[in-house]
């Protein structure tokens, strides 16, 4: 391993690389063609399943698994950040959660509805390999830039990311079209998940040879050590009581990514069900364009936010992106066309990289002089996580109990709203 100096060009853009490596999990398997796909194994309009000794209704089920999941990363996220930090090597650990979600996207090539809880569980390994792993990712940012360098090449990862996802899509996109019949068209799919498992596992070892494995302390891991990751979490929240900046962010934070997440986690199972497309050809064809859509406007989208936030400053920046995204729950629960699927698509792309890339630097920005990077975006990720898991069980329960996504999309403008109102209330300065 090569030991490079931070802030270095070679350094940010290895860090950088890693988005192109693990995208393609969110737009392959979370957004695009594992969605399309699961609704293909519904044949019937009741779009039913049986579960966990309960019945479900599809997008419900995967709603609430995929919560689920996320209640599982808040948890042992503390633990695991806390041992990194005790034996020095978060490298180690961005590998395990890599690897496991590369399984897992490998793994959901065997996906059916007969083997429903094994199936579940390929799911759970994909997306719990691709959350982990940015609980270190993410805790990098600080030790590899300098301030004035982290809103640029934090953008830029997300643009390496929504790059290197839509080339692999387009390939995957082929494979599927190619297909004249449809049991051909899901074949392809399946082997599309395998395609995403092994690019997420071969691209990220350029990130793995760069990135410093941090100092090795030889010390072995005991049980307080394990628990050391929730004593920190207790420490870091301490020390926000010192700084009202970062602890109101956090606030807002919270529940803006509450809702955005899951507007992206459940945008594709949303289209497919809601909206006229007119056969199920024309549907598969038209959630892939979309997809695509989004992808490329996200690349966009990521760079204007950073220009803006140059301008106009991060908080303003970010009141803007969530006053767009209030009014695109409102527009989406009257959208019924292509056409108007097509337009949030676009509106989605521009302001959904933008929020994130944009969220992430901000919190890094605003984070005190400290050597213990890792805890602190340990308690950025965990609060991430528990807000995905509320907002998940609440959409997902308002569509069991209605029957309709639209009405669990228009509860989102609350969360929206409510951001707004918490980042009017940061204080300019610390």
């Amino acid at each position: 391993m090569i030991e490079l100096e931070k802030g270095s060009k070679k350094l940010l853009n290895a860090w950088a690389f890693y988005d192109w490596a693990n995208s393609v999990y969110t737009l392959t398997i979370a957004s695009s063609i594992f969605p399309i796909f699961y609704s293909a194994l519904f044949l019937s309009e009741i779009k039913t399943v049986s579960a966990f000794g309960l019945e479900f209704k599809s997008t419900a089920l995967i709603t609430f698994v995929t919560a689920f999941t996320f209640l599982v990363v808040s948890f042992i996220s503390p633990l695991l950040s806390g041992i990194a930090d005790y034996v020095g090597n978060k490298k180690n650990f961005l590998k395990f959660f890599c690897y496991v979600g590369s399984a897992g996207c490998i793994g959901l090539y065997w996906f059916n509805l007969e083997q429903i809880h094994l199936s579940l569980l390929f799911y759970f390994m994909g997306l719990i390999g691709y959350w982990g792993s940015l609980v270190f990712y993410n805790s990098y940012l600080p030790d590899i830039a300098f301030p004035e360098q982290q809103d640029s090449i934090s953008a830029k990862g997300f643009s390496l990311g929504y790059i290197g996802s839509v080339i692999l899509l387009i390939v995957n996109l082929v494979m599927v079209m190619s297909q004249a019949d449809g049991e051909s068209k899901m074949q392809m799919m399946r082997y599309s998940f395998i395609t995403v498992g092994i690019w997420w596992a071969l691209f990220s070892q350029y990130s793995f040879y760069f990135l410093p494995k941090g100092a090795s302390t030889g010390h072995k891991v005991t049980k307080a050590v394990v628990f050391n990751g929730f004593k920190e979490l207790r420490l870091v929240w301490q020390d926000l009581q010192k700084n009202l900046r970062l602890k109101r962010y956090l606030y807002a934070f919270f529940v803006f990514s509450m809702a955005v997440q899951t507007i992206m986690l459940v945008a594709v199972y949303f289209g497919e069900e809601e909206i006229a497309w007119g056969s199920d050809s024309s549907k598969t064809t038209g959630l892939i364009v979309s997809i695509l859509v989004i992808q490329l406007v996200a690349v966009l989208g990521a760079t204007l936010t950073s220009k803006a936030s140059a301008k106009f400053g991060n908080i303003k920046t970010l009141i803007y992106i969530n006053g767009i995204w209030m009014g695109l729950c409102f527009y989406a629960y009257f959208m019924e066309t292509p056409i108007q699927f097509y337009i949030a698509a676009a509106v989605v792309g521009l302001i959904m990289g933008g929020i994130q890339s944009l969220a992430r630097s901000t919190y890094s920005k605003f984070l005190p002089e400290t050597e213990d990077t890792t805890s602190y975006f340990s308690f950025y990720d965990v609060a991430e996580k528990i807000g995905i898991v509320i907002g998940m069980v609440i959409f997902a329960t308002i569509d069991q109990i209605t029957g309709t996504m639209r009405n669990a999309i228009l509860f989102l403008f609350i969360f929206f709203l409510m951001g707004i109102i918490l980042l009017f209330k940061m204080p300019k300065t610390e």
